[in-house]
């Protein structure tokens, strides 16, 4: 029987748990992370049979809960660990151990040089050199946070649901802010990715997006971005079988 693997990746809203064996992701569930507990940890994968659990987070505060449940069986996601990729980069200790995750299921699973996108509360772009090591990376708001920001901060703007602008040109305030945020926030994205080509030298780059709004900014910016809402859990289930082979 393949070994099983509990795969969290511990976001800043919203925490993403995956069984896996060690070829895919079998289940997913999530929870809020701020209503994160020990109690509410051992709910959400209750059920699940697994020999290990692999987890990478941006929210140190919540980290307790799981040592506590998990105990020995609990794999921390650290750049010192064994992710089958190299690291070029000052203060390796400074990587978020999410952007490791994406860096090593685009290795594994999309080749390089490449680069990912993962957009979350903050957009981040993660970069892999042809010979597969991690060489730094982009970081800049969140599309949420951008159009919340101008809803929290003006007396007048409201908040918006994000969808597509019917015009460029907006018809009332809050097509104007639609037509901000999509056209506003693809041509960001364009922008970076324009400069991070042209430094990785601009052949053959695979480019992977990933994260709550990738669909939608992606399907409106004509480029060639696969998509891949699991690729966190990936990187997550490929360190688990790495570290299983010690």
């Amino acid at each position: 029987m393949s070994r099983m693997q509990l795969l969290i990746d511990v976001g800043n809203g919203r925490t993403k748990f995956g069984l896996a064996s060690s070829e895919e992701i079998l289940e997913r569930r999530e929870h809020p992370t701020r209503e994160l507990s020990p109690d509410a940890v051992r709910e959400v994968v209750k059920g699940w049979q697994f020999d290990s659990a692999v987890i990478c987070s941006v929210v140190p505060k919540v980290l307790p809960a799981f040592r506590e449940v998990f105990g020995s069986q609990l794999i921390e996601l650290r750049y010192d660990a064994p992710l089958g990729i190299g690291i070029r980069y000052p203060k390796p200790e400074t990587i978020g151990a999410d952007r490791l995750a994406n860096a090593v299921a685009l290795a594994h699973m999309h080749g390089a040089p490449g680069i990912v996108i993962d957009f979350g509360t903050a957009v981040t772009f993660d970069i892999l050199s042809a010979d597969k090591s991690y060489i730094g990376g982009v970081i800049a708001p969140g599309l949420r946070l951008m159009t919340d920001y101008l809803h929290e901060r003006t007396a007048l703007l409201p908040s918006v649901d994000l969808r597509e602008p019917e015009t460029a040109i907006g018809q009332s305030t809050e097509g104007a802010i639609l037509a901000g945020a999509a056209i506003g926030y693809r041509g960001m994205v364009k922008g970076i990715l324009e400069a991070l080509k042209k430094e990785l030298g601009g052949a053959d780059i695979r480019v992977v997006a990933t994260g709550g709004d990738a669909e939608w900014i992606i399907s409106g910016m004509g480029e060639d971005i696969a998509t891949d809402p699991d690729l966190t859990l990936h990187g997550l289930r490929l360190v688990g079988n790495l570290r299983a082979l010690l």
